[in-house]
């Protein structure tokens, strides 16, 4: 990954003292940020800092199209019309629909006059579709809103016309050729790009439409308008628009309701304040929400497909089934993240046979992929590589029913490439497509995938020309860990939030930590609400420099902390503030840094294939006499090309060869290994003896994950198994077995240990030939 650090430059002065007004600290650090970003005078300063000083657009600025929007919604309101809002899945799309829900809600009576629409992700594509047109019209619906969504849905409103129903489109996304047959289209990008609406998102679209109505009838509305503010900023923040202009004083609003409410559990709604509870957010943070809200609401559909509930999640006054709507939100949010790595790890295996320096396109399918977490996987790998990439995932088809093999995925942008653009030039071979240059949804026939991936490959090549497209990260500002640690983190923190909210067009704020190290290392995996862990890592440590006797500490998302390289580097990471409470391990809210990239202090200008040369040792008896302090032994069989890489990283970190020394393993019958582990259960449940996860792994022969699948069965035969410091104690009540569950639980067990025996078959049969090029190819962009 190719690293930026933009130009430092002097300050004048008085700006510095401009921006001091506005904090307790120095205002250097803010000071050169905002310079940076072009803010650079009293008047700019103001109305970046304080939206007190900005003056927001009208919603009639959207002209004809609002008037013809506000009149259509009239005639159905006084003729007693049945409206239908027709949203979209995704944190948008959903907080658009409540927008409407509760806005138009005060001009129709709710279910009997207004209802939506929700499209399943799974099962539907974005956008307007026959069959559930088909629907609102038997429900005697005479005029859809749209919302997120609708702009090049031509066919679907012509039926709809069809059948009687008019359409109003509010959306932001891409624009058709000509204008839809519509009663009005209200979408920001007919303006032109230097207006402060054109970069608004679904929700803020709504929301002005709902603002011209109540201007329009003032008398009607019980509520004040600023009463949406708050999913506003929920929807605008998720949805990683551009937060300029109407953007960026709209979600600052949101943001203060949302804080300001959280003081009145009667007018914070309760499903957001709920879901804010469970992720441990206050919601007065832009990331309260792009870490915390808006991927729980986006869980829902990703792996539920049907995320209708959500809007009476986010709606609702009950506050008991907002809190059993909740609790199935952040469930979802927990078996997203496990999907996610699943779906990750193959891919990235899948990767690692492609030729990354030929490929400016990355097309991957696979029929076993979940489509809900295609866009995330999709926007990790773009981001690691610095190319678009697109994902798939192919499901069976129907012979018999002359129903053709499809492909269904997501793509995403990277390195200012218009994803939209290059995708709608293969139009020919797709089935449908939409979205805008930075992410995207498609699908097409499995058989075109071929032609499809040749075809915009070449179609990206002749664009750029020859130029290389590289993964990059810039860095805004170089401080110190002295500057980190200053009044505990606060100082620094609080003066960067000064730039917030933050988003597109203005980034969070990367720090350049120069010559430090790493202490204290520690990873595990996140723990579900039934505090059961999860496939999803991460690392904790304290960072050092030579600048503080005091660490300060950080966090590593995705990571194991092998990664984490020994001895000086360089890191970039960002400040932010844990609100968790760890009362297990006496860990209060504090300050901290978030990782971005790490590498060594010297950097390596040998290829990553030439640094790390793979020595061939498995199945030899005579390694106990090598000693050499510039070869890295590994001599634990692995299970994974995930461990395999992490060797090959540090390997390269260290600049040392790397010896894979491990035997051929001799495998216990898995069902002998499942007796051996209740055996051991009832001797400890007798005893009261501790026993060390270590030794329990040595005397099973089994890996981590097995372990913990086979401590999940033993809990449905009765056996608890509890931690004490790093010790494990087992206690037997005959009264929590479920023989039901755990048959079904040792099956899984048991089926883990054969896959780990087999996949260690494999790695001590491979050819070498074979683990140098799949753990060494794509990881040279890793360190250059």
């Amino acid at each position: 990954m190719q690293w930026n650090l933009v130009e430092t430059t002097q300050i004048p002065e008085w700006f510095i003292q401009e921006v001091k007004k506005y904090l307790s600290s120095s205002g250097i650090f803010a000071a050169q940020l905002l310079w940076q970003r072009g803010i650079k005078t009293e008047l700019e300063l103001a109305r970046f800092v304080n939206h007190k000083n900005y003056q927001p657009a009208s919603p009639f600025e959207f002209g004809q199209e609002m008037n013809l929007a506000v009149e259509r919604l009239k005639k159905a309101a006084t003729s007693g019309e049945k409206v239908a809002i027709w949203g979209d899945f995704d944190a948008d799309g959903i907080t658009s629909t409540a927008v409407l829900w509760d806005g138009l809600g005060e001009f129709f009576i709710q279910q009997e006059k207004l209802t939506y629409y929700i499209p399943n992700r799974l099962t539907e594509s974005h956008g307007l579709n026959v069959a559930g047109i088909d629907n609102l019209a038997q429900q005697e619906c005479t005029l859809i809103v749209t919302c997120d969504t609708g702009s090049t849905n031509i066919d679907e409103i012509i039926y709809a016309q069809k059948l009687g129903i008019d359409v109003i489109v509010t959306d932001h996304h891409t624009l058709p050729t000509e204008r839809p047959p519509v009663s009005a289209i209200i979408n920001p990008r007919y303006l032109p790009e230097t207006h402060p609406l054109f970069h608004l998102s679904g929700v803020a679209v709504a929301y002005k439409l709902v603002e011209g109505l109540y201007q329009t009838l003032p008398d009607v509305p019980q509520k004040p308008v600023a009463d949406l503010l708050d999913l506003v900023a929920i929807g605008l923040i998720a949805d990683l628009v551009q937060l300029s202009g109407d953007c960026r004083y709209l979600a600052k609003l949101g943001l203060q309701r949302l804080y300001n409410d959280s003081k009145s559990p009667t007018k914070r709604r309760p499903g957001v304040g709920i879901l804010l509870e469970l992720c441990q957010k206050s919601g007065d943070r832009p990331t309260d929400i792009s870490f915390g809200l808006g991927p729980r609401i986006n869980a829902v559909s990703r792996i539920q497909g049907d995320a209708s509930f959500c809007v009476e999640l986010l709606t609702s006054r009950d506050m008991q089934r907002c809190q059993k709507l909740a609790q199935e939100t952040e469930l979802a949010n927990t078996r997203r993240k496990s999907l996610q790595k699943d779906v990750q790890n193959q891919v990235l295996q899948k990767l690692s046979q492609l030729d990354l320096s030929t490929t400016s396109v990355i097309v991957l399918e696979d029929p076993q992929w979940a489509v809900g977490v295609l866009g995330l996987v999709a926007g990790q790998i773009a981001q690691e590589t610095g190319k678009p990439t697109i994902l798939l995932s192919t499901e069976i088809g129907d012979l018999e029913a002359n129903k053709p093999k499809l492909a269904r995925g997501s793509a995403r942008s990277i390195n200012g490439v218009d994803l939209y653009q290059l995708v709608k030039e293969q139009e020919h071979l797709l089935h449908r497509f939409g979205g805008h240059p930075f992410a995207a949804g498609l699908s097409l026939l499995a058989e075109n995938i071929p032609l499809f991936t040749d075809a915009i490959n070449q179609k990206l090549r002749q664009h750029l020309a020859g130029v290389e497209l590289t993964p990059t990260v810039q860095a805004d500002l170089i401080v110190t860990v002295a500057d980190l640690g200053k009044n505990s983190g606060k100082d620094l923190f609080l003066e960067l939030k000064l730039l917030e909210p933050c988003g597109m067009g203005n980034h969070v704020p990367k720090l350049l930590i120069k010559n430090c190290c790493f202490e204290n290392t520690w990873h595990r995996n996140q723990e579900d609400l039934k505090g059961q862990k999860i496939q999803y890592i991460k690392t904790e440590f304290n960072i050092r420099d030579d600048s503080s006797k005091i660490p300060f500490p950080g966090i590593w998302w995705g990571h194991y902390k092998e990664e984490l390289p020994e001895g000086r580097c360089d890191c970039i990471a960002e400040i932010d503030f844990n609100s968790y409470e760890d009362k297990k391990r006496n860990r209060k809210p504090h300050y901290e840094i978030r990782l971005i990239d790490v590498r060594p202090c010297t950097e390596l200008e040998v290829k990553a294939e030439k640094s790390a040369m793979i020595l061939d040792w498995r199945n030899q008896d005579d390694l106990e006499f090598i000693d050499d302090d510039n070869i890295l032994i590994v001599k634990d069989c692995p299970t994974s090309w995930e461990e395999v890489r992490l060797w090959v990283r540090k390997s390269i970190y260290h600049q040392k060869k790397l010896a894979l020394a491990w035997q051929k393993p001799e495998h216990q019958i898995p069902q002998d290994i499942w007796l051996k582990l209740v055996g051991i259960a009832k001797f400890l449940s007798r005893t009261n003896q501790l026993v060390t996860r270590v030794q329990f792994l040595e005397r099973l022969g089994i890996s981590d994950l097995s372990l913990y699948l086979g401590f999940h069965s033993l809990r449905y035969l009765g056996f608890n198994v509890k931690s004490q410091d790093s010790d494990l104690q087992i206690t037997w009540d005959e009264m929590n077995s479920d023989e039901t569950k755990a048959e079904y639980a040792i099956s899984k067990f048991l089926s883990a240990i054969q896959e780990e025996q087999f996949q260690q078959e494999y790695f001590t049969t491979v050819p070498i030939s074979i683990i140098e090029a799949i753990a060494l190819n794509g990881l040279l962009t890793l360190f250059h």
